[in-house]
């Protein structure tokens, strides 16, 4: 059977919201579709590719990726190269597509950190898979304390003057460490565009480490990921753990970060999301949202259905300061 050409829907950027990334002419939409999990080899072709349409029809014009996405290693990347091929080839120029490189990705010295060696090879890898010629940003996954800063970043900066990609960012870095790879890349005309840290209601350790305050100083988008915990923040652990869980199933949610006292938080804070009207999920992007300088919030999704479900977040006209009195009273005592 021979499937339709996929066309677009030609309201797609009448509903989204687009905000500027730093001091940059890139304007990113607030929610990003992350290919973390769920857009590897154990996912139906069928099923990523309605999710990615969905998204696309809704504005969601930024995915993001990196080499080790799958699961599989690399089959986020594989799958996101057919969807290239067999839907978004004609669209290629709406499309901002990130990678990155920074944690394990094959065995030996050169496959896993910050050498130059490492971060060129997994690039022109990704580039493969992706069957593109360039991607939009291309991100230092972290920092690595073995190996010079400066080489860490002149890879990015060759990356760029090679056209392999138009801008760069970082991830988990520390703050003394961000501020001296803003440093190095501002000097060679390759600004940081993107930084990218796990931010949530339950866990600022960004906010706490001035890190996005550091972003905004120096013209840097800030992008958060996990938004919702990997699932926490979500009305499926209120009443314990379901056995078909993330959580259950032990792979990057622990069983152990469910105490009383964050079951407690949740249930809270989940009455307080009904009271507004929306479900815990939705109120949880929309206190980011609201966040001041962050750029865009990565959202990852299982079905079509959550990618639905997550945009009725962008309806939110805002907390009063009673909400955020009662937010900050239940998640202070569970803050990871």
């Amino acid at each position: 059977m021979i499937e339709p050409v996929f066309s677009p829907s030609p309201g797609r950027y009448d509903t989204m919201a687009y905000r500027r990334c730093g001091r940059s002419g890139v304007k990113l939409p607030v929610l990003t579709l992350g290919m973390w999990h769920n857009f590897g080899s154990y996912k139906p072709m069928q099923d990523i590719k309605a999710m990615a349409h969905y998204a696309f029809d809704k504005g969601i014009c930024h995915f993001d990726l990196a080499n080790n996405y799958g699961p599989e290693y690399g089959t986020a990347e594989e799958n996101f190269g057919r969807l290239m091929d067999g839907s978004f080839r004609p669209y290629r120029d709406e499309l901002f597509i990130s990678t990155k490189a920074g944690w394990d990705m094959w065995p030996g010295p050169y496959g896993n950190w910050g050498s130059r060696k490492y971060l060129m090879a997994s690039l022109d890898q990704s580039l493969k898979r992706m069957r593109l010629d360039y991607v939009d940003i291309f991100y230092s996954h972290r920092w690595d304390p073995e190996t010079p800063l400066e080489e860490t970043m002149q890879a990015l900066v060759d990356a760029v003057r090679q056209g392999k990609a138009l801008y760069v960012g970082l991830s988990r870095y520390p703050a003394a460490q961000m501020r001296q790879a803003y440093d190095y890349l501002a000097e060679r005309d390759v600004p940081c565009l993107l930084y990218q840290d796990r931010f949530n209601i339950i866990d600022r350790a960004p906010q706490r480490n001035g890190l996005v305050d550091l972003s905004a100083e120096n013209g840097t988008g800030f992008i958060s990921f996990s938004p919702l915990q990997q699932g926490l923040l979500t009305n499926r652990y209120l009443n314990g753990v379901p056995a078909d869980s993330r959580m259950a199933r032990g792979t990057s949610l622990r069983e152990d970060v469910l105490t009383p006292a964050m079951s407690v938080a949740l249930r809270g804070l989940a009455a307080l999301a009904e009271q507004r009207g929306q479900s815990l999920a939705q109120m949880a992007l929309s206190w980011i949202l609201n966040y001041k300088n962050v750029t865009s919030v990565i959202i990852g999704a299982s079905s079509v259905a959550q990618i639905e479900d997550n945009l009725k977040a962008l309806g939110d006209s805002g907390f009063s300061a009673e909400e955020y009195r009662r937010i900050e009273e239940l998640s202070a005592p569970v803050q990871l």
